[in-house]
């Protein structure tokens, strides 16, 4: 299947890796219609879209994401018919706090269809500040109004060629823990890891991906299943910070690489932090 240069993330994500995208096709193996290529972070699907593997198992632990991408596929035409609806999604401040409130009202929140949350979605996550999905500890949206001029919320072109890619591919959807999304792997399969990243300091600890956060712990689990499709014979890269923590993790020669990269970062829940920064790229011996 020829790759369409119109297949692109529909959201913006925290962490996302367009800019990396030449090191990361560097480092992964090639990947060709007979391998299962696996993302069990797939956040906004950059490395995802920018490969385009016919066959591929996509995981999140945030379920309106995952939401999103199916109904992308199974319902593009009344997705985008629901965004054209004027009035209810324009950019404004007042269209903004009603459609972002609606969590915070269960009884009507669960009123809406597959293809409401999801335009909920993509018009929260163009016109919220920043291009930042962030949810509090109760799991509500929590991200301000941006006041952007001209923001594109309504991306036909490219929600059409999403909608086809996923149509002529053999793709499968998953919402749950990274671990249960490689169950059943096989040898020669490519996974590409891009958890929530370690602090490069233990003052600096966003975890606003999901209410639940991703500490040392989940880390450290994520180090061990590594460990077994090593052993087992699967190519694996994964995305991290660059901090003594993560060096440390990884530093068995005889299973891992560790490659530091450069990355700008414009999305950040401090504005502060944003420019270049080093992060690493962890390749295993297979």
């Amino acid at each position: 299947m020829k790759k369409s240069k119109l297949v692109m993330p529909v959201l913006k994500w925290v962490g996302g890796k367009r800019q990396l995208l030449p090191v990361i096709n560097k480092h992964l193996p090639k990947i060709n219609n007979n391998t299962t290529y696996y993302e069990p972070f797939v956040g906004g699907g950059a490395v995802l879209f920018n490969i385009q593997p016919k066959k591929a198992v996509i995981n999140d632990v945030n379920r309106e994401l995952i939401d999103v991408y199916k109904v992308i596929k199974d319902n593009v035409d009344e997705l985008i018919d629901e965004l054209n609806n004027k009035g209810k999604y324009d950019n404004t401040s007042e269209c903004f706090y009603k459609i972002r409130e609606l969590d915070r009202e269960p009884k009507v929140y669960n009123t809406l269809n597959a293809i409401q949350r999801a335009a909920r979605i993509l018009y929260l996550n163009k016109t919220c500040y920043n291009g930042l999905y962030r949810v509090n500890s109760s799991g509500e949206f929590n991200s301000p109004f941006g006041r952007y001029k001209n923001p594109n919320i309504i991306n036909e072109i490219g929600l059409r060629a999403v909608s086809k890619y996923f149509k002529e591919s053999e793709i499968t959807f998953l919402c749950g823990d990274f671990e249960s999304s490689v169950k059943g792997i096989k040898k020669g399969s490519v996974v590409y890891f891009d958890p929530p990243y370690a602090p490069i300091s233990r003052t600096s600890n966003f975890t606003g991906y999901n209410e639940s956060g991703f500490g040392d712990n989940e880390q450290e689990r994520l180090k061990r299943l590594c460990d077994k499709l090593t052993d087992k014979g699967v190519h694996m890269l994964l995305s991290n910070s660059d901090c003594e923590y993560i060096r440390k993790l990884y530093s068995d020669r005889n299973k891992y690489k560790i490659i530091q990269v450069k990355a700008k970062r414009n999305i950040n829940s401090d504005g502060n932090s944003r420019g270049e920064i080093s992060e690493v790229l962890i390749t295993n011996n297979v």
